[in-house]
């Protein structure tokens, strides 16, 4: 048992071995990616998080004075107090942030950067609209 035990794991170091010795070394010329976390997206994404914190705050508020919540995607979590809402605007904040990241995995960076923009622009509306019916 203990010598078949012995050439699996011999086969195993053999395969990654030979593994390592095809795997091509990258090209100096190629050209690399530009990084996901440049200033630019560092700074929309705190926007953003900090627009969905402000949303959360402002619709909590609403609600304690006898508003609903407009989005029925939401809706569930803000009926739900502090707790939920912080799960829904986390939910939310993620989802944004995965799809900046897969256009940027996939390469369509202009549409990274208009989706972006656009998040933050509708949150910077739903933040305004919520401070108007407030005051």
């Amino acid at each position: 048992m203990k010598s078949f035990l012995c050439a699996i794991l011999m086969l195993c170091a053999m395969a990654q071995a030979e593994n390592l010795a095809t795997t091509p070394a990258p090209s100096p010329d190629a050209p690399s990616r530009p990084s996901f976390w440049t200033f630019e997206n560092k700074l929309d994404l705190g926007l953003l998080a900090s627009l969905v914190t402000a949303d959360a705050i402002t619709t909590q508020r609403g609600l304690s004075q006898g508003f609903h919540e407009a989005n029925p995607l939401m809706r569930p979590f803000v009926t739900r107090g502090a707790a939920g809402e912080a799960a829904g605007s986390a939910l939310g904040f993620g989802a944004g942030l995965g799809t900046t990241y897969l256009l940027h995995r996939t390469h369509h960076y202009k549409a990274e950067h208009i989706a972006m923009r656009l998040m933050v622009g509708t949150e910077g509306a739903v933040v305004a609209h919520n401070f108007i019916v407030l005051h």
